[in-house]
């Protein structure tokens, strides 16, 4: 038996609905630009921390995994870092353009 996403208020939440906001926040900003993951996190759950923090653990185990599929970069002081093994502060950045792609 399978149980309706509209009925479950944890799916609102849950790992697709993380993604989502982590990537329309990333899209919405300039390139190069990076959001911070409580960003993602109170677009979903409002200002209220007691609510958006419990997003934090969650949203961290979905940008890793984005990390890693090359989705996105983790990025520590502006520098992409290991997904499997930064600690402390980050930032999420889309990934930067492939070698002779920047027009800068």
């Amino acid at each position: 038996m399978t149980q309706s996403p509209s009925k479950s208020p944890s799916s609102s939440h849950g790992p697709e609905a993380l993604r989502s906001a982590i990537l329309d926040l990333l899209a919405a900003r300039e390139p190069g630009k990076t959001i911070c993951p409580s960003e993602a996190a109170r677009a979903l759950a409002g200002s209220d921390e007691r609510q958006w923090s419990r997003l934090m653990k969650p949203l961290r185990a979905i940008a890793v995994e984005m990390a890693k599929a090359g989705e996105l970069e983790i990025r520590r002081k502006n520098k992409p870092v290991d997904p499997s093994s930064f600690r402390g502060v980050y930032r999420l950045a889309l990934p930067a353009s492939p070698a002779g792609t920047n027009t800068a």
